[in-house]
């Protein structure tokens, strides 16, 4: 209707904006008259008309066309005087500011964003009919919020020279709340297990929103609602009708879902058709449902997908299977088809990087295992994806792969990556203790974007006084062969610390290697040469004193680190599926002036529960002990528990044994036991954002000494809320933990926080 009248008046307009003869002429000058903030020159380019054309009416009702659909004009006519066209116009006015006020809901960049992309501008020519357009749309995403009474008025204030400026008032309103949702025609489970199956419900729940009416969200459940019968058996489930009835003040919502549940079908026979590229029986194995099993659409669509990615695997990337059924309804029977369509083997043309502004293509490319001019492989294609995601140079890695136009049996794979940033910059100056205290790191894990990683840190506080060098060159061979570098200089004076008082001063250096051999476990070899010298006193630890008598106060050791790896994980950062395993030796060799050596065991695994949540449970064990000449593992080897980084929660360092002499403070142990159990979701608001993530725990942990037992009944225990960003200057993470079973003297922490933690 709205595009008739439309044309009525543009009809209108053209046949009224003639105010001459209609007889033909030849055009001796063209005049303008009319404009101010567009120039003649801009009318001309528009003009399908020039001095020296013949003048019809069918080409003046052409030019008056085109100068309206500039969108320049809100009138535009066209006059004779003599052999001459005067063109007046009449310009729109242009938008000199628009303000958007009352918006919470949708962040106001967002909203400007939207304008900007419709081209509803600053500076632009002002359309109302546009404006009109943005009004509906905006009140289509409040709709889509759940809020109803959302009021939009939009206002237009005219200025001088042909401007005017946009007010868009935005009262949001409540968001409308679900009161109740019924369900009716289910026989067969009750109301309130199909309840729990929906997100949308009656009660606010923990963040308050899952009473909050969002048709996507219906949508969604009205889907897991279909799953959950047909994956029971009940072939011919349908939802008859669904309706949402609003209170008339647009803030109470009421659901009914009308249903009808069916049979319960068994399956009678499964068969494989088709041309089949590769034999039956390889094929036939990725079927799981068979004849005699209850009625599944998931474990059809499994088997589907089984088959079309075992299919893609062997390089046919557009292979086809459908599963077809065959209803018997009075038997309650059906039976399945899997056709088969494999279509042609499909090759890789060529592989290319978008987005890698700082990171080298070679960088890349070394972690693709799909190989351009080898057959397509989807196995390949999702190994390189998450090779290239545990880089950690990338916030996000996506992969298409596109036919080649006029080659059905070549595609091409376009990567494309969002970078994040690899470098850390960090710099402090602080006082205390009467002396200036400097810290700083700079630490770059893709140095000039060839996946090489340097860092460097330094420390002057009064207890750790620290400098420290690493280089490693991860692809040092092609092969994967890593090797690195590191050299440091460490003084450690616990006398301002909660632990025994002691001071070393310890330098060393040494080199290390990797070898891949899997594409998820790695070999590790190092070999370090240090020095530690040890200065006690009278106020020192009884433990430091014990040991400077028995070994001297200057100790050299040659140690050698040997250890395996295993990382199925599916990013560098947050990962939500996989494991990481790791199992490291460490040893002095016979001769140094100090024998001993360090086992360790760190193992992750994760869960997806959601789209969007994910559970992870975590164990280190540590283990060390003297050989030879040396009694025990030197003190200041030993592990220690307690800190955001293990048992959280509770003071860092400060469980296990303590010192022998006043003021007992604790000194660690050469036994350690550590577990975590931890749920991930999203920041509340954030869901999108890949960089943060918030989590419940518990903890558990305690440290043992030279010849006590392992006994679990020490275990330390807490749980709490965790916050983790990857922030601009490093892994960071704050904590709100509570300890569940302290002991008197142990040291408890409310809130915690640490920067540079691991994010896996």
């Amino acid at each position: 209707m709205r595009r008739a009248v439309a044309a009525l008046l543009l009809l209108f307009a053209l046949q009224s904006s003639f105010v001459f003869a209609l007889d033909s002429f030849v055009i001796k000058d063209i005049r303008v008259e009319g404009v101010q903030r567009i120039s003649a020159g801009t009318v001309f380019n528009y003009l399908p008309i020039k001095v020296g054309d013949t003048f019809t009416q069918a080409r003046g009702q052409e030019a008056i066309r085109a100068l309206y659909k500039t969108g320049f004009f809100k009138d535009v006519q066209l006059e004779r005087e003599g052999d001459v066209i005067v063109v007046k116009v009449s310009e729109r006015p242009a938008i000199s500011k628009i303000e958007i006020t009352g918006a919470k809901e949708i962040p106001k960049d967002d909203l400007k964003k939207g304008l900007r992309e419709v081209g509803f501008v600053e500076g632009r020519v002002f359309n109302r009919s546009l404006l009109e357009q943005i009004e509906q749309e905006l009140r289509r995403q409040y709709f889509a919020r759940g809020r109803y009474s959302v009021r939009i008025k939009p206002t237009v204030t005219p200025l001088e020279r042909n401007r005017v400026d946009v007010t868009i008032d935005i009262s949001e309103g409540r968001t409308a709340r679900i009161q109740e949702i019924n369900i009716v025609g289910n026989e067969r489970f009750s109301d309130k297990e199909l309840r729990k199956l929906f997100t949308l419900q009656t009660k606010a729940g923990l963040f308050g929103k899952k009473n909050q009416y969002s048709r996507q969200q219906l949508v969604g459940d009205l889907e897991r609602l279909r799953n959950y019968y047909q994956d029971r058996g009940y072939l011919e489930f349908d939802i008859t009708s669904t309706e949402v009835a609003i209170t008339p003040d647009k803030e109470q919502i009421y659901i009914s879902i009308n249903l009808s549940e069916g049979q319960k079908y068994t399956v009678s026979d499964v068969k494989l058709a088709g041309k089949l590229p590769m034999p039956k029986e390889q094929l036939a194995q990725l079927i799981t449902i068979t004849p005699g099993d209850v009625f599944s659409r998931k474990r059809v669509t499994e088997a589907t997908k089984s088959i079309t990615d075992r299919l893609g695997n062997e390089g046919y990337a557009f292979a086809n299977v459908n599963a077809i059924p065959d209803v018997d309804k009075e038997k309650a029977k059906v039976a399945f088809t899997f056709f088969v369509d494999a279509g042609k083997r499909v090759y890789v043309r060529r592989i290319n990087f978008f987005g890698n502004v700082s990171t080298r293509d070679n960088v890349l490319r070394r972690e693709m295992r799909q190989l351009e001019g080898a057959w397509f492989s989807t196995e390949k294609v999702q190994r390189s994806r998450e090779r290239l995601q545990r880089t950690g140079f990338f916030e996000d890695v996506t992969i298409e792969t596109p036919p080649v136009p006029g080659s059905p049996d070549q595609v091409d794979i376009n990567v494309t990556v969002k970078e994040r940033l690899t470098g850390n910059l960090l710099f402090g100056v602080g006082y205390g203790d009467g002396q200036l205290i400097l810290s700083g790191s700079i630490t770059e894990t893709n140095l000039f974007g060839t996946g090489k990683e340097f860092s460097a840190s330094l420390n002057t506080s009064k207890s750790n006084r620290l400098l420290n060098l690493r280089f490693v060159n991860p692809y040092w061979k092609k092969s994967g062969i890593s090797r690195g570098f590191r050299l440091f200089f460490q003084d450690i004076n616990t006398e301002s610390t909660n632990v025994g008082e002691y001071q070393t001063d310890t330098a060393g250096g040494g080199v290390f290697f990797g070898l891949p051999i899997s594409e998820s476990r790695r070999i590790q070899l190092g070999f370090d040469l240090e020095q530690t010298n040890i200065t006690t006193d009278a106020n020192s630890a009884q433990v430091a004193q014990d040991f400077v008598a028995q070994n001297g106060d200057s100790n050299t050791v040659l140690k050698i680190t040997l250890g395996w790896s295993q990382d199925t994980t599916n990013a560098a950062f947050f990962p939500t599926k996989g494991g990481i395993q790791s199992v490291t030796g460490e040893i002095t060799t016979p001769g140094s002036n100090l024998e001993y050596y360090k086992l360790g065991w760190l193992g992750a695994h994760y869960w997806p529960t959601t789209r969007n949540t994910s559970v992870r449970i975590k164990g280190q064990v540590g283990w060390g002990d003297g050989y030879g000449d040396t009694d025990q593992l030197p003190f200041y080897e030993n592990f220690f528990a307690g800190g955001p980084t293990t048992v959280r929660g509770y003071a860092p360092r400060s469980l296990g044994p303590t010192d022998t002499a006043p003021p007992f403070d604790p000194i660690g142990g050469d036994k350690r036991l550590i577990a975590n159990t931890e749920w991930f979701f999203p920041v509340p608001g954030q869901s999108q954002n890949k960089s943060m993530r918030m989590s419940f725990f518990v903890d558990t942990g305690w440290v043992w000494g030279p010849g006590q037992s392992v006994d679990l009944a020490e275990l330390r225990y807490s749980t709490g809320l965790a916050f983790n960003w990857l922030s601009p200057v490093g892994p960071l993470a704050i904590v709100l933990a509570k300890a569940l079973n302290a002991e008197p003297g142990d040291e408890t922490e409310t809130v915690q926080f640490t920067l540079g933690a691991s994010l896996k």
